[in-house]
C-alpha cells in the first residue's frame, strides 16, 4: 500500500507540473485567440479578453487554471463559444477510447500469436515473414497505411466508408491502420521475449516429459513472455486510447488529436490545456496498472503493493 500511495504522489506532482508547463508554453507562444479577429474593435476585443480572464496577471490567470483544474473544470473553451472544455472531451474521448480500444485489440490479436508463432519457429520461412513484415510496417507511415486501405476497400470493393461514416463500419479501417504498426512492435517484443524463455531451463524440462508444444507455450512460455510486453502495452495503450492525430484527420473522426491539432493552431489555452493533462492522466494510470500487472505475473518484481 506505501508503494501504491507513493506512486500516486508521484503521478499527482507529475499532473501538477505539467499543467503549469503546458500553461506557461501556451501563454509564451506566439499570437493569441482573438488574433484572427482583426476587424473587431478595440473595446470589442478587450471586452472578450476580459470576459475571459486574459486581462489579468500571468500569475492570477494560473491560480484560476489551477484551481479549476483541481475541481475537474478547464474553463470555457475560448474558440467554442459558450462551450465548456469538459464537454469537447467528454463528447471526443468516446471517439479516440472506441479508435483506440479496437486498434489495441488488432494488436493483440496479431502482434502476440505472430510473435510466439515467430520464436516457435525460429531460422524457418515463417520466422522471416514476420519479421519482415512487421519491418515494413514499421517503416511505412500511417497515413500511406492508411491511404492503401482506403483505395482498396473502400473506393475499390466498397466494404467500408473512406471517411465521415457512422457505426461499426466506420472505424474498421481506422483501428486496423492504427494498430498494425503496434501489432509489428508486439511481434518482435514477443519474439524476443519468447525466444529467451525457451532457451531456459523450464521449457527443456516440460519438454523431456513428452508435453506437447501446445501445452508448453500456453504454460510455460505465454505467462514470463507477457511482462515485458505489459511495460511496452501501459504507455502504448494510453497513446492509442488518446486517439492518433494522423488517423483521425485522414478518417474525419472528431477525437482528441484532432481537437488538440485545432485547439494549438487557434491558441484554444483552455482546451490545449484540458487535453494535455488529461493524456498525462491517462498514461499515468495505464503505466501504473501494466507495472501492477507485471508484478503479479512475475513474484520476483517488487509488488506495488508492498
Amino acid at each position: 500500500m506505501t508503494a501504491l500511495l507513493r506512486r500516486l504522489g508521484g503521478l499527482a506532482l507529475t499532473l501538477l507540473a505539467v499543467h503549469l508547463c503546458a500553461f506557461l508554453l501556451l501563454r509564451g507562444a506566439r499570437g493569441g485567440p482573438f488574433d484572427e479577429a482583426r476587424s473587431l474593435p478595440s473595446e470589442v476585443e478587450a471586452a472578450l479578453r476580459a470576459e475571459y480572464h486574459l486581462d489579468e496577471p500571468l500569475s492570477t490567470q494560473y491560480l484560476r487554471a489551477l484551481g479549476g483544474a483541481l475541481q475537474g473544470d478547464f474553463g470555457p473553451s475560448l474558440r467554442y463559444r459558450d462551450v465548456r472544455v469538459t464537454t469537447i472531451l467528454a463528447d471526443a474521448l468516446p471517439v479516440s477510447a472506441t479508435l483506440g480500444l479496437g486498434a489495441l485489440l488488432v494488436a493483440l490479436l496479431i502482434g502476440i500469436p505472430a510473435g510466439l508463432a515467430a520464436a516457435s519457429a525460429r531460422q524457418r520461412p515463417l520466422d522471416g515473414l514476420v519479421r519482415g513484415g512487421s519491418t515494413v510496417l514499421l517503416s511505412v507511415p500511417n497515413f500511406v497505411i492508411a491511404g492503401l486501405a482506403i483505395s482498396w476497400f473502400s473506393f475499390g470493393l466498397g466494404w467500408f466508408p473512406p471517411a465521415g461514416g457512422f457505426g461499426w463500419r466506420a472505424y474498421v479501417l481506422p483501428c486496423v491502420c492504427l494498430g498494425l504498426p503496434t501489432a509489428a512492435q508486439l511481434a518482435r517484443l514477443s519474439r524476443s521475449a519468447a525466444l529467451e524463455v525457451l532457451e531456459g531451463e523450464g521449457p527443456r524440462a516440460a519438454q523431456a516429459r513428452g508435453l506437447s508444444a501446445s501445452v508448453i507455450r500456453s504454460r510455460h512460455v505465454l505467462r514470463p513472455a507477457l511482462a515485458p510486453l505489459l511495460a511496452f502495452l501501459g504507455p502504448t495503450s494510453a497513446a492509442l486510447l488518446t486517439g492518433s492525430l494522423v488517423i483521425e484527420q485522414v478518417f474525419a473522426l472528431p477525437g482528441l488529436g484532432a481537437h488538440f491539432v485545432q485547439a494549438a493552431l487557434n491558441r484554444d489555452y483552455t482546451l490545449a490545456l484540458g487535453i494535455t493533462v488529461s493524456y498525462t492522466a491517462l498514461l499515468g494510470i495505464l503505466t501504473l496498472l501494466a507495472d501492477w500487472s507485471m508484478a503479479k505475473l512475475d513474484p520476483r518484481m517488487e509488488s506495488l503493493s508492498g
